[in-house]
This record gives structure tokens, sequence and C-alpha cells, in this order.
């Protein structure tokens, strides 16, 4: 009898869900806060089709799941985001395009590849924006989660557009770049508090690299050329086009942030990755960046790493000196986590908090809680979501007025193993390891998916 091994990312959890749907008389256990008012929206996966070949977990169409908040009440909906790729392949009712882990397909009729917009999320300036670093972000149209179509700010988008935009909460300007496997292998974009796209200047590094994620303070913009590298060489010669390369360092670029090329700074260190920075902030004569750091990562190879601590994230900081040029990393915490985030009004500065999803055991990104760190005492507390309970990235939503870093909540989906359901948590983050303030339970499955947002209802009432 032969038995064909089951994709984790299709199977479980992960496996994607083809209805869209919208209700508005959800069951709520505990409370909801009376002034949490807006809406929470996650982004993730969900490939329509059947997948040609192998399939990534990155690889699957965008899938918006979104709860929205008012008066201790909760309405629940979920929309694929219609790109063009989604609608190609809605037509033809199969998978047109193939995925990460397979050849590239130059001669594709449609196209060499598919924006599939199901990375991140971002609001600004009054538009809400699906995001995919290898194109165009998409502009969605909330509550309704209803896709607009690509915005290209004014036809000014002449490059791929990050996952992971920074919008800077004192200057409301939105900081972005993108990667490309051909130079300018980084372009380098500011979009001005009213949305225009000021300028996007090239900024050189040696050759092609993953680029996931960057980070910005009050005065800077750090970039990370990581050794997870593109080579069409080495697919020439029948070797993996992406792969981390253990021999090359790990240099960060410190430029100011309406700066170029000329002047930004480069700053050497031991050879690791990372997909996801918490906050960078300056000090005196440095500027420091905390960040998830693995020793290497897999993630996009099908091989397996002869490095036993690769893909296992672990919280650190750098401190680089721009008098000196010194460099020093430390480690902040040694339990796995990913999925770093802060409460979002005092990015680029510096934070007393920040918190990340817990990695559970296993070879699977599953995450059993969320970590809140304390820099000034270096402790940490942890909320454990309970036995064969996952859930994600957890969003910091504050209380409107509030005075304190960390007088809000904290709110991700976490599906019940046990129970095959889903839910919406609500965690005071002043309060971390208590149970959670409220548990909306979702009326489908929501699969395991990567970033969500929250959109408070003065956002909501000034969206464009």
């Amino acid at each position: 009898m032969v038995t064909t091994a089951v994709n984790p990312y299709l199977d479980g959890n992960f496996s994607p869900v083809n209805q869209e749907i919208s209700t508005e008389t959800l069951k709520v256990i505990g409370e909801l806060p009376p002034d949490l008012s807006g809406m929470f929206v996650r982004n993730g996966p969900n490939p329509q089709h059947s997948p040609i070949g192998q399939y990534h977990w990155f690889d699957g169409d965008g899938m918006l799941h979104g709860v929205e908040i008012n008066n201790g009440q909760a309405i629940y909906r979920n929309r694929y985001v219609r790109t063009r790729g989604w609608n190609i392949e809605h037509e033809t009712g199969k998978a047109v395009w193939s995925g990460l882990l397979e050849p590239p397909q130059p001669d594709n009729p449609y196209g060499p590849g598919k924006n599939t917009a199901n990375t991140a999320l971002v609001w600004h300036a009054g538009q809400f924006l699906a995001l995919w670093e290898g194109g165009a972000p998409h502009n969605i149209r909330l509550p309704e989660l209803k896709t607009i179509g690509e915005y290209s700010f004014n036809n000014k988008l002449t490059s791929p557009f990050t996952a992971h935009p920074k919008v800077d909460p004192v200057t409301g300007e939105m900081i972005f770049f993108g990667y490309s496997f051909a130079p300018p292998y980084v372009q380098y974009g500011v979009v001005s508090s009213q949305g225009e796209l000021l300028r996007t200047v090239p900024i050189e590094i040696p050759m092609a690299v993953m680029m996931h994620d960057f980070a910005i303070t009050e005065n800077y913009t750090i970039f990370m050329d990581l050794p997870l590298t593109f080579s069409p060489e080495r697919m020439q010669r029948g070797e993996p086009m992406m792969m981390f390369e253990s021999d090359r360092p790990s240099r960060f670029g410190i430029v100011p942030r309406h700066g170029d090329n000329s002047n930004i700074r480069w700053f050497e260190s031991p050879s690791c990755y990372v997909f996801h920075t918490l906050n960078a902030y300056e000090e005196g004569e440095e500027v420091i960046l905390i960040a998830c750091r693995m020793s290497s990562t897999t993630v996009l190879e099908s091989g397996s790493s002869t490095d036993p601590t690769a893909d296992i994230p672990l919280l650190h900081r750098w401190r680089f000196n721009l008098s000196t040029g010194a460099v020093t990393e430390e480690m902040l915490n040694d339990v796995p986590a990913e999925f770093p985030r802060i409460n979002e009004n005092l990015l680029g500065r510096k934070t007393q908090y920040g918190y990340a999803a817990k990695m559970a055991k296993g070879s699977l990104p599953l995450f059993d809680g969320i970590i809140k760190y304390n820099f000034i005492s270096g402790k940490s507390q942890t909320h454990e979501f309970g036995q064969r309970r996952y859930g994600g990235e957890a969003v910091f939503a504050p209380r409107f007025g509030a005075t304190t870093e960390d007088d809000g909540w904290l709110i991700t989906f976490v599906h019940d193993q046990n129970l095959e359901t889903s839910e919406l948590v609500v965690i005071n983050a002043q309060d971390v390891t208590s149970e959670p303030t409220a548990r909306v339970i979702i009326p489908q499955r929501v699969p395991y998916g990567f970033h969500g947002t929250w959109i408070s209802e003065v956002q909501l009432s000034n969206i464009l």
C-alpha cells in the first residue's frame, strides 16, 4: 500500500476555507470592553485552487479575516483579496501559477508570477492596504473588506513594496522599501502623511537577498542585508536559487530618513537571519534595534540544515555606535518567539514593553502563547492559550485616551484543535497572565495566517 504524505500547510488548521461569510450575531465569552471600538483584520494565505506541484505556506492567495467591534458587539467577515491573479485563476477554475518551491515560469502566458497580497496590512492616510513584498499593495474598502484594486500612489510606485512599511506616529510619514532579483536590488521610499509618494532612491548591496523587514527610528532607517541570497547562477548549475550562506556576515545599513545611498553606513555582525523587527530607537550615539534573530534559516529551501538552531527565533538587541562604528549583539530572551509587535503609537521610539507569539515545540510554526517583554526590568510574562490551542501574532490595540504605554489590549485569532473551533481572543495587556477579557467565537474555522492590524473607530471614520 502506497501512502502519499500530506503537505502540512494544506492540512488541519493550515488548510484553506472556501466560504466567504458575514455574521453579525457572534457569541462572546466574557465581555468585550465597552471602550474597545474599531476593527481587527488579519491577512494570510488561503489557496483558491489545488496548487501546482509543491505548495509552500507563503504561496496561498490572500484572505482577510475581520472582526468589527463596537458597543460590546462583534461582526465577523472574511474575503479573498481579489488580485489580478486571483481573478484569472477564478475564471479558469484552476491554479495557473506554481509556487516558491517550483521552478520559475518565464513562459506563463499570464505573466511570470502572481501578487497574492497575502502577508500584512497597513492603514495610512485614509487608505487600507493589503501587502505582499513582491509587488504593489492592494487597496481594501473597510469594513466590507472589498478589494478596490492595486494601489500605485498615483502611478508613482515603480518598485515592489515591502510587506512591512513603517508609519511614523509623530510625522505621519510612511517609510517603505522594495527588493528585487535584479539591480537595483533595494529601493527606498517615503510617503508623506497625506499619502503622496515623495521619493524613491536605490540602495546598493552586493547581491540580491530576501529582505523581508526593516526598522525606523525618529531620524534613521535600518536595512538588513542578511545572507539569505538569490542567485540565478546557482540555479543554472542545478543548485537552489535561494540559499542561506552561513559564511557571509550580516550587514545592517543605517541611513538618515530622507537620505540615500551616498550617506548610508554599514555595520557588520555574525551571520544570521531576521524575518521581523520589533522596534528600533536612538539613545545617545547609538541606534538600537530589537528583532527576532535566527542563526540561519531553511524556510525557503526544500532541504534540511546542518545547523541545529536553524529557524529558532530568539529576541535579540543590536547596538550600532554611530561615532565609533562598534556593534554589539545580545540575546534578550531564550524562549523561541516570532511576530513581534509594540504599541505602534511609539514606533521608532524607546519602549518599555514588547510582545511576541511564543513558539510551540515541533516542526510547524505553531504558537501557544503571547510573551510580554519588559525591557527595563529584563523580565517577561506569558499568556498561555491552553492545551492544543494555537494562535498567532498579537496586535496591540491602545485604549482611547490611554496615558500609559501598555494600557490596551492584545488581540489575535486562536484555534482550538480539541474542539475544531476558532475564536478572537482579547487580552488585557496590563494583565497578560490572566484569562482573556473576551473570547469571540467565530462561526467558521480561521486558518493560521500572518499579520494583522487594529483600525480604531477614529481611523475607520476617516477612511477615504
